[in-house]
């Protein structure tokens, strides 16, 4: 762990129990409120909680980016001596040519490498029944998962939800099912068990095709390479396609694209008039027990950093505050004993908005994306500026699926 990500947490949790201690002595001594230099005190502790706190998910952000972009050691073995050695000398392979292919274009491939590049290669389709003529090249699963990476540490909805994975883009359907209105019954002697049949119910999952647009790199930045241009490509296009991705998994109208989490999602709690950028402590409270105990060993909140802004001033009747910082690296922060999931995707405290979601985001939502994101290099296009243009392409479709495991706290109108 860097040393200066310690120390930031050790410093947040020394302010915190100055904090307590502050409360504490309070409640020792009876008093039903802070002394004036106890809330001066207070407040100076509090602002530098919430300085410490956002340096501390910066680092933490940072951490996660640096180690997606890091590549796995693959040790060749001659050939192999069984099918999972020999799978892993192909994949080496083929990342040393996707590697060439980035920077020198398929002229610069020996034939063995082109030979393999042509075998990972597919068609870009503008839609699920219109081919299109041009050719992407599959990108190696090591630098996909490096996409997939940091789309989750752009969006935190993805890395919650159930994600599937299927080789290609054909509708996926499953089905669907609540019996949970119907219950057994004591059967007398003698008498004839009654029906009750389930009422199945078919969702299904399309795949649409997310680009991170076109960047443009200089002949001169791709041969000279001093710095990795494969990582670093990688990490700019995972960036840019995390970003749509979040926006549609938080709010997604599910026409043309997929359909959010919160987008038509239960409301489990409506804040009283004049509540149409705040949320109170009850709030909170209804939110939590308007989800079946049954989903709640796996919940968690999910809220954008502007909505964590207000909860985190908020107190309990004690005069404690609800949000508790954690003192451990990746480990969440909690709100009334569950984990809080950050993503700006989701709407902030606004009127009429459904900024604070609460529940069992696996089981309310599903992910499903296409392996094997297509990336294709366009040498001709831009060949009089010296230049050269890179497409990043990934599948991808959601939509709730369990409904009754997730609700959302919206704000009145006015």
């Amino acid at each position: 762990m860097p040393t200066m990500l310690t120390r930031a947490i050790e410093r947040r949790a020394n302010i915190w129990s100055q904090m307590q201690d502050i409360q504490q002595r309070a409640e020792d001594e009876g008093r039903d409120a802070l002394t004036a230099e106890e809330r001066e005190k207070w407040d100076a502790a509090e602002a530098d909680l919430t300085d410490v706190s956002g340096d501390i998910e910066r680092m933490e952000r940072a951490l996660r980016m640096d180690t997606v972009q890091r590549d796995q050691a693959v040790i060749a073995t001659g050939g192999g001596e069984n099918a999972e050695d020999r799978e892993a000398d192909t994949d080496a392979a083929y990342r040393a040519a996707f590697d060439v292919y980035v920077r020198h274009g398929m002229g610069g491939l020996s034939q063995d490498q082109r030979t393999l590049m042509m075998s990972n290669q597919a068609e870009v389709r503008a839609g699920a029944t219109s081919p299109g003529t041009a050719g992407g090249y599959f990108i190696p699963t090591d630098t996909l998962n490096k996409i997939t990476e940091v789309m989750k540490a752009y969006g935190g909805l993805l890395g919650a939800a159930n994600v599937i994975t299927t080789a290609s883009g054909n509708p996926l359907n499953w089905p669907t099912n609540d019996d949970t209105g119907n219950v057994g019954a004591i059967l007398a002697e003698n008498s004839q068990v009654t029906e009750q049949d389930f009422t199945l119910g078919q969702k299904s999952l399309g795949a649409y095709t997310y680009t991170s647009k076109l960047v443009r790199l200089s002949l001169q930045l791709l041969q000279d390479d001093v710095f990795g241009v494969e990582a670093w490509l990688t990490r700019k296009l995972g960036e840019r396609i995390g970003r749509a991705v979040a926006a549609h998994l938080a709010t997604g109208t599910g026409a043309s694209q997929p359909e959010g989490l919160f987008t038509n999602a239960t409301t489990g709690k409506t804040g009283a008039a004049g509540q149409v950028t705040s949320v109170t402590y009850d709030d909170l409270i209804d939110l939590q027990h308007s989800i079946d105990p049954a989903y709640r060993a796996g919940a968690q909140w999910a809220m954008s950093d502007s909505a964590l802004k207000v909860v985190r001033k908020l107190k309990d009747g004690q005069g404690r505050p609800l949000w508790e910082p954690s003192v451990q690296a990746g480990v969440p922060s909690s709100l009334l004993g569950q984990g809080v999931l950050i993503d700006n995707g989701i709407p902030a405290p606004a009127a009429s908005a459904k900024s604070i979601g609460y529940g069992d985001i696996n089981s309310a939502y599903v992910v499903r994306q296409v392996a094997g994101g297509q990336m294709m290099r366009l040498d001709e296009r831009y060949a009089d500026y010296l230049q050269v243009g890179f497409l990043g392409f990934l599948r991808l479709d959601a939509k709730p699926d369990d409904g009754s495991a997730f609700r959302v706290y919206a704000h009145p109108a006015t």
